[in-house]
């Protein structure tokens, strides 16, 4: 345990790119001879995260806010701290609660949903002006994230998908997403799914949804 925390203290704070699971994979594989109980990799690296959420809590880091960030599994410490430090900027947004709230219930309808869900949306089945509005104001963002989330600059990707809130808001205003019409429907699903994956570039902030 304490050389774990040793591990994680170096690789955070001196901000080392390292993939702790590339390198546990790495020397499972140098030690087979020794190393050959199936899953060990993995087994490993939830150990690991347990203690880097020892870690956070430490700071007065939430467990909202940790498992947000550990939900989409990073596997470089440094990257995961940048997401945190990231989620802390944006919880304190105004627009942050409805977003999140808006993520959780998104996550929950996906979750529950029947349907196949696509990948893409198929913008000839949009009709609504909410959701018409919601699709060009996301694939605007999705430019505009993409070189942030590329350098690895969360907290800006997030302040600026911050600017999704009323697109967001109208949307589940005006829109029925579980309609009859199956297709409507999965395209609506569709939409939302794309929204939800791409704040799940950062995190998954429903986590701070309550």
């Amino acid at each position: 345990r304490r050389a774990a925390l040793g591990v994680l203290r170096i690789l955070v704070e001196r901000a080392l790119p390292l993939d702790l699971e590339a390198l546990l994979t790495t020397a499972a594989e140098g030690l087979e001879q020794w190393v050959r109980r199936p899953g060990v990799v993995g087994e490993l690296m939830e150990f690991l995260y347990d203690r880097l959420k020892g870690l956070y809590l430490e700071q007065g880091v939430g467990a909202e806010v940790f498992e947000a960030v550990a939900e989409v599994r990073p596997t470089r410490p440094a990257d995961f701290d940048r997401r945190i430090r990231a989620v802390l900027e944006f919880r304190a947004l105004p627009e942050a609660e409805a977003l999140a709230a808006a993520n959780k219930r998104i996550r929950n309808l996906l979750r529950r949903a029947e349907d196949v869900v696509p990948e893409r949306v198929d913008p000839a089945r949009l009709v609504a002006t909410a959701e018409l509005a919601l699709n060009d104001a996301l694939q605007a963002k999705e430019g505009e994230v993409a070189p942030l989330l590329a350098a690895g600059d969360y907290t800006e990707a997030l302040r600026r998908l911050a600017g999704l809130r009323e697109p967001v808001d109208r949307f589940f205003d005006d829109v029925m997403v579980m309609v009859d019409d199956a297709a409507v429907r999965t395209n609506r699903l569709a939409l939302l799914g794309s929204l939800y994956r791409l704040f799940r570039r950062v995190a998954d902030v429903g986590q701070l949804g309550g």
